[in-house]
């Protein structure tokens, strides 16, 4: 490995190279964290030392790299500074280096290190930190914000904005997950294959929950976090390369590529929300849909499909179709039949009680919504009533329309959500509550 502070690219100048250099930090500590912070985990058994002595290496790197330029193995350089911080802080805190020796022989005997690459650059070994990130004996939002934080790269305020929650709050969440790795002794490794069909699943929840957060916020002035939407993206490629053989990763990556196209097309000048049946699909990825049609492909081909893969199967019936009419509802619905079997849930009973809409007409969806009603996990989820709403505004029953988008109105998190059903409202009750009128 390149040593600290030496080989590399120069610039025209120490002046000319700074900005440079700061650029080339934050470029390549973007790509290499997680593997950086991975391979230090590994090594020293402690996530708190391992971010420390991450940190510590990026501020050298502002040091030196504009004055001796940019190493040709940049994350190789990161890491080996990292670690010469970490021996030096183990050195100086003898009872800290006993505990931590204990857990590395534990870690080792439990995982043992892997070979550096061919080109001695970083190992990548961030597939152990997505499973000790998502562990099962972590609380399910601990496990959000741990992953944001150390796979995704965000700091504890952008994980913080990212759910909209106080930074003191974030904070207490990684550090409790912290805690309860280092206390539980939970190990820094990937499950063994027997392990790995009840813990991979974990593992994209968190995945496909930063990814949920992205495409539909939850609260505040903005329909989509593209950002979050984005690092979950990104988080997913990584998984997929990592376990290139598990379907239901390939359905995961899939389903969020074919609905992210649809990003640009989502809303309006205004940030308005555009309905599926009205969005240009023109502004669609097409590049993107394509992708994730071949992932589909993997995902339903070698064995039982698995719920990702049947999500983006739906996805991309949707993406393939020329508009709402001629989308092949009849196999939307059988998906969703083939879903419900695999994981039943009242949001899946929802949207499959809206395909059945769209084949069989609103009178059989508002029948199997209404079979719903008493469902107490969509008791506070907008989209339910939002959906009775708008089966009850085309049957023209519209007093009762009217209520159930006040009800959902009262729901609503984010302000397009809240804009949109008050155009909708004004839509069934011109002077009413809504205080609008039909556009």
């Amino acid at each position: 490995m390149t040593d600290e502070g030496t080989g590399g690219e120069t610039g025209e100048g120490p002046g000319g190279r700074a900005g440079d250099a700061r650029s080339s930090v934050e470029s390549v500590f973007r790509e290499e964290r997680g593997r950086l912070l991975a391979s230090l985990v590994h090594r020293f058994g402690d996530l708190d030392l391992a971010e420390e002595v991450t940190s510590e290496a990026v501020e050298a790197a502002l040091v030196h790299w504009p004055v001796e330029g940019v190493p040709a193995r940049p994350g190789a350089w990161l890491l080996t500074t990292a670690r010469r911080r970490a021996v030096d802080r183990l050195r100086r805190d003898r009872a800290y280096a006993a505990r931590l020796a204990v857990l590395q022989v534990e870690a080792d005997r439990a995982a043992p290190a892997p070979p550096p690459d061919a080109d001695g650059d970083l190992p990548d070994e961030r597939l152990l930190l997505f499973f000790t990130c998502a562990h099962p004996a972590l609380p399910a939002e601990d496990r959000t914000a741990l992953t944001l934080r150390c796979l995704a790269g965000l700091t504890t305020p952008e994980v913080a904005r990212a759910f909209l929650l106080p930074p003191a709050t974030t904070a207490q969440r990684i550090v409790r997950a912290k805690r309860k790795i280092r206390e539980a002794r939970i190990p820094f490794r990937v499950p063994g294959a027997d392990e790995l069909p009840r813990r991979l699943p974990g593992v994209l929840q968190v995945i496909y929950s930063i990814f949920t957060e992205g495409y539909a916020a939850s609260s505040g002035p903005d329909l989509q976090r593209l950002d979050l939407a984005e690092e979950a993206l990104r988080l997913g490629r990584i998984l997929r390369r990592l376990l290139p053989a598990e379907r239901e990763v390939a359905g995961l990556l899939a389903l969020m590529l074919l609905v992210h196209a649809r990003r640009e097309a989502r809303t309006g000048p205004d940030g308005e929300i555009v309905l599926l049946d009205d969005q240009d699909r023109g502004r669609w990825d097409r590049a993107m849909i394509e992708e994730g049609a071949a992932l589909v492909l993997v995902a339903l081909t070698g064995g039982p499909p698995g719920p990702y893969g049947v999500q983006a199967a739906i996805a991309a019936l949707h993406d393939e179709a020329a508009d709402v009419a001629t989308t092949d509802w009849p196999q939307v619905v059988a998906l969703y039949d083939v879903l419900l079997a695999l994981a039943p849930s009242p949001v899946v009973a929802l949207n499959r009680a809206a395909a059945v809409a769209m084949r069989d007409g609103p009178q059989a969806g508002l029948a199997l919504l209404d079979e719903l009603a008493e469902e107490p996990r969509l008791r506070d989820y907008h989209p339910y009533p939002m959906a009775r709403a708008d089966l009850l505004h085309r049957l023209g029953r519209l007093p009762e329309a009217a209520a159930a988008y006040r009800e959902a109105l009262g729901l609503a998190g984010t302000d397009p959500e809240r804009a949109h059903l008050l155009r909708r409202l004004g839509m069934v009750e011109p002077s009413g509550a809504g205080g609008t009128t039909a556009p």
